[in-house]
């Protein structure tokens, strides 16, 4: 991999946590374009864009194990331990009561064991769906499928997702649904970077142009939200709920493209950006401790106030005080601490891991 496609897939993965954490505070940083319509599958698209085959499978199950489930079961028994912590000072256990099933299985169904991790969801079914991935790619190149089949069979599978959200109530049939769903969108970025990234410019003016007008359009089929409240268009994969058969794929495509176009066009004012780079470099960490830090900033106000705790308690993990005036108090400190933590962690891996060796 080039120099610059490293950079270009470190600003998108900027770009996709700064979605997540905006649309957890119920804003979106892209006009038009909100967080809950795409803001996870553009991590699915990244995810096809570095998806290596050259691997085989107990080699890559290997990978994705020490990238991915590793750190989201070490971070589960942290985040076990601070939630038995806050429990007295909150009056709440935020999380499911502790069981083998509910910390080995249950991150593999719903990820919502524990309130406090419940954005890291996403890790375990990444995992589920990279290795189902893995395995209908080697299948297809064996059978020498063309591009436009494996094109149809994966948007079959995500159209037959969305129906199965009709039994979404079943938690057990939500790992098979988003695996379904996901798939088509870990292809597209698969084909995006072995078919389309060096060989077709899909950032003309006239394109633009064509995906404005057309998400334009989509507003017309938004039943549930207005554009000032920010998050319409929104389907929520980690429930499975869909209110439209084909618009939250059409918000996938949308929400990805126009990602890649803003990293295109800023790529060379924020390559050489530091700070931005070291939001790429800890997606995992910020998605993991952002709740965190949002709720540390809601107790401290509460307290602040005199407020009873109670009124937080009602709620649930991703209510915040004071929405009007600190939405964007609570973006700005959740992104800077969340990511120096995340280099401060891997600092620490570094020396830990360089004294091991030596």
């Amino acid at each position: 991999m080039t120099k610059i496609f490293n950079n270009k897939i470190n600003l998108l993965k900027a770009l996709a946590i700064l979605t997540v954490v905006s649309g957890h505070l119920e804003f979106s940083i892209i006009p038009m374009f909100p967080p809950y319509s795409f803001q996870i599958i553009l991590f699915f698209f990244i995810a096809g864009m570095l998806f290596n085959e050259k691997y085989s499978f107990f080699e890559y199950i290997k990978r994705r194990i020490k990238s991915l489930m590793i750190p989201y079961f070490l971070y589960e028994l942290v985040y076990l331990g601070i939630t038995f912590l806050i429990t007295p000072l909150t009056g709440k256990f935020w999380g499911f009561t502790p069981s083998f099933k509910n910390e080995l299985l249950i991150p593999f169904v719903t990820g919502h064991q524990l309130d406090l991790i419940s954005p890291l969801w996403f890790v375990p079914q990444l995992f589920i769906s990279l290795i189902i991935f893995y395995w209908i790619i080697k299948l297809f190149n064996k059978i020498n499928l063309t591009s436009v089949l494996r094109f149809i069979i994966f948007l079959i599978f995500a159209l037959v997702s969305i129906q199965m959200g009709k039994f979404a109530e079943n938690i057990y049939i939500l790992p098979v649904l988003r695996t379904l769903f996901s798939l088509l969108f870990i292809y597209a970025g698969y084909f995006y970077t072995h078919k389309i990234e060096n060989m077709i410019n899909i950032f003309t003016p006239k394109i633009f142009g064509a995906v404005i007008i057309f998400q334009a359009l989509l507003w017309l089929t938004n039943a549930d939200y207005t554009p000032q409240d920010g998050i319409g268009l929104s389907f929520i994969l980690v429930w499975g709920e869909f209110d439209n058969w084909i618009v939250p794929i059409l918000t996938s495509f949308t929400g990805i493209w126009i990602s890649l176009f803003l990293v295109e066009v800023f790529y060379n004012y924020l390559k050489d950006w530091k700070f931005i780079n070291q939001i790429g470099q800890n997606t995992y960490h910020i998605m993991a401790n952002h709740l965190l830090v949002f709720n540390i900033i809601t107790y401290t106000m509460l307290y602040l106030k005199g407020i009873p705790f109670d009124i937080k308690n009602n709620a649930d993990i991703y209510w915040f005080y004071c929405p009007l005036k600190l939405t964007y108090f609570y973006f700005v400190t959740g992104i800077l601490s969340t990511t120096y933590l995340g280099v401060f962690l891997k600092f620490l891996k570094r020396k830990i891991w360089g004294k091991c060796e030596n």
